[in-house]
């Protein structure tokens, strides 16, 4: 084990290629790009391959090559970039060919600014390209978090044979922790489904997403459906902090949860019983713990970087059992650790619990 000081992108790049990534394919967006910087230096010590591809587009199709013959290949991305990688993407889900496609959010719509947002919460979990398929999603809120992650990533991803997107933001990606590098794992096996040939098969293996015959797209769909049904069994991961007592439970992920933390800390010093349930995966989502905590009669404020988007699975999963507020930045903009204080301090007054 090797502890350094790196920035989250760096710490990212690096936990990949201790996890066995040996291809990269991508393009120059802020605030991704010491993603990509840092693979070009790091490949060629490993005997990896790093490719600046032309597009987005382009970058998409070679991780679907490269995974398709069973290599551990990734690319990484922000935000419009992510949007012209969605067809790609997926085809990558209907050929079931597992890959790790890294976003390091930034505001939108459109060109939108440089600056962190969490607005693409809905491309990253509704599915984002066409059809009925999902990401596993991952969302870290530590720079650890960006070294363990991306290996888990890896590994989910060839269990399941699916895509996975880690989802950051600009913060996550731009400032500097202390982490603890894995060591290097050792040579990956060869997957016995990969498009290698034959090598004394009767006929090559055959990867694609195509169902010409309405009954062989619906075969193919309902086989999608039941692995999503085992991951959802299975995949769902979140960190609960003190929220047996409370009587409001804020609800946060990334960046954002950073920020709630050190505003619940305040506020338990001074004996409000308030706690934390922070989404690890975003899908699949905790809705689970979230119904039983409404059950018992909690309170929810959804606090993110947009104008709501992670606010409506928590609806959905409390299921009018209780209130859900909400408090947002929109894009661009961080919530501070006063903001987060006062808005919680204002709902506590308004039930009578300050």
């Amino acid at each position: 084990m090797e502890r350094v000081m790196m920035k989250g992108n760096e710490a990212l790049a690096e936990g990949a290629i201790r996890a066995g990534c040996r291809f990269f394919f991508g393009y120059p967006i802020t605030p991704q790009n010491e993603v990509p910087e840092y693979m070009a230096r790091r490949m060629p010590e490993v005997n990896g391959v790093f490719l600046q591809a032309e597009s987005e587009v382009s970058a998409i199709n070679m991780v679907y090559g490269a995974g398709g013959a069973g290599a551990r290949a990734m690319t990484s991305s922000s935000s419009p970039g992510i949007s012209l990688k969605q067809e790609g993407i997926s085809y990558i889900a209907g050929a079931e060919v597992p890959c790790v496609i890294v976003n390091v959010s930034r505001g939108g719509p459109g060109l939108g600014g440089l600056t962190p947002s969490q607005s693409d919460y809905f491309q990253a979990t509704k599915g984002g390209g066409h059809g009925d398929y999902h990401l596993i999603v991952f969302a870290p809120g530590t720079g650890q978090e960006m070294v363990d992650l991306i290996g888990l990533a890896f590994d989910k991803a060839e269990e399941y044979r699916n895509p996975t997107m880690i989802l950051s933001d600009a913060i996550m990606g731009q400032m500097m922790e202390p982490v603890v590098l894995p060591e290097m794992r050792p040579e990956l096996k060869e997957k016995s489904w990969a498009t290698t040939g034959k090598k004394g098969r009767v006929k090559p293996n055959v990867i694609n997403s195509l169902g010409i015959l309405d009954k062989d797209l619906e075969l193919m769909n309902i086989k999608l459906q039941e692995k999503y049904a085992r991951i959802e069994a299975n995949e769902v991961r979140y960190e609960a902090d003190g929220t047996d007592d409370a009587d409001l439970i804020v609800v946060a992920y990334g960046t954002t949860s950073r920020v709630v933390r050190s505003a619940l800390s305040m506020l338990r010093e001074e004996g409000k019983k308030v706690g934390l349930l922070r989404p690890i995966t975003l899908w699949p989502f905790p809705k689970k713990i979230l119904g039983d905590l409404a059950a018992k009669n909690k309170r929810f404020l959804v606090v993110e970087m947009s104008s709501g988007q992670l606010v409506e699975d928590v609806i959905l999963a409390v299921n009018d059992r209780s209130k859900v507020d909400f408090y947002g930045k929109l894009n661009g903009t961080i919530p501070t650790v006063r903001e987060v204080y006062e808005e919680i301090t204002s709902l506590l007054q308004k039930e009578g619990r300050a």
